[in-house]
């Protein structure tokens, strides 16, 4: 199955999947960057780039392995990728932090780099993803508005917040430990698996049918 860290820049992501990486068996972790970056990343490269990764998630499946993927693509993108629906499952964490922490981290990660208005991009992109996290109908266009032409939203287009299959989990790590934050994680994709091994997972194949 595609276990999936999502969010904002500054969230954590990467962090916490790597550090649970050696606690889980059967589990590969990746970021969705280190395919690499180009210097201005469209919605058509990370529409690309997760069609990409649900491709690597498919190849990890037929080895009997699950993939722990950290990035920005949020459900809405994963579900609308072209190879999705050939998942056994699907499962999406948004990892988050209030925005005066991700400013903190912003200017900690790359002091003098992120003028004003690149932080309040990373910041909007934040608020974004609790959106869409809640409910499939807020502001969808900002995914798929001049989106990578094979992508198919139509499977949630007309979904509601109370759809079973519209599910993310939210981690917040503001103010945690960094080992509480890392154990919430681990937590978080041990019960995504057993739920998918007990036949409980919303997002399980078929789900687009």
């Amino acid at each position: 199955m595609l276990l999936k860290l999502t969010g904002s820049s500054c969230s954590g992501k990467t962090t916490l999947a790597f550090a649970v990486a050696d606690r889980l068996r059967g589990v590969a972790v990746h970021d969705f960057d280190e395919v690499g970056v180009p210097q201005h990343p469209d919605r058509h490269w990370r529409h690309r780039m997760t069609e990409l990764w649900v491709r690597r998630a498919l190849e990890y499946q037929d080895r009997g392995i699950d993939l722990l993927l950290t990035g920005q693509s949020p459900l809405g993108e994963i579900l609308a990728a072209p190879s999705s629906p050939l998942l056994d499952g699907i499962a999406v964490c948004l990892v988050d932090v209030t925005d005066q922490v991700r400013r903190g981290r912003l200017a900690q990660r790359d002091p003098g780099r992120w003028n004003t208005p690149a932080v309040e991009a990373f910041l909007g992109w934040a608020t974004w993803h609790r959106g869409h996290a809640r409910d499939p109908r807020h502001r969808p266009d900002v995914i798929t508005g001049d989106s990578w032409p094979e992508m198919a939203w139509h499977r949630w287009s007309k979904w509601t917040a109370q759809h079973p299959c519209w599910r993310t989990h939210v981690l917040d790590t503001t103010d945690k430990p960094l080992t509480q934050s890392v154990r919430q994680a681990e937590l978080w994709v041990i019960e995504q698996r057993e739920t998918h091994r007990s036949g409980q997972l919303a997002l399980t194949r078929g789900w687009a049918g």
